[in-house]
Formats: structure tokens, C-alpha cells, sequence
């Protein structure tokens, strides 16, 4: 068996932390989508509650006044 380069390694080596660093990346990214995703949901459902309230006092003209 031949010695191999010392180079060798360190391409080897930096193939691996950069999968790491990619995992680590798409990790955060996951996080942070999860994040906006859930807040748009709560922005939504307070339009859809408004317009609920507001079709409900369209029916009820008592709760106009």
C-alpha cells in the first residue's frame, strides 16, 4: 500500500465540514421558513376572524349601534 499525499487529507477533510456546514445551513434555513410560515398563518387568521366579526355585524344591526 502506497503512502498517500498530505493533501489527500485535507481535501477529504474539507469535503466533510463542508457537508456539515450545508447541513447545518439547510437546518436554519428550515427554522426560519417554519418561523415566517407561522406567522403569515397568524396574520391570516386574524383577516379571516375580522371579516368574520365584520359579516356578523352586517347580520345583526342591533350590535351597530
Amino acid at each position: 500500500m502506497e503512502r498517500v499525499a498530505w493533501w489527500v487529507y485535507l481535501v477529504v477533510a474539507g469535503i466533510i465540514f463542508s457537508g456539515y456546514q450545508a447541513f447545518n445551513l439547510s437546518k436554519q434555513e428550515r427554522e426560519v421558513d417554519d418561523e415566517w410560515i407561522e406567522q403569515q398563518g397568524n396574520v391570516y387568521m386574524k383577516r379571516i376572524n375580522a371579516e368574520k366579526k365584520r359579516r356578523q355585524d352586517l347580520k345583526n344591526p342591533k350590535t351597530m349601534q
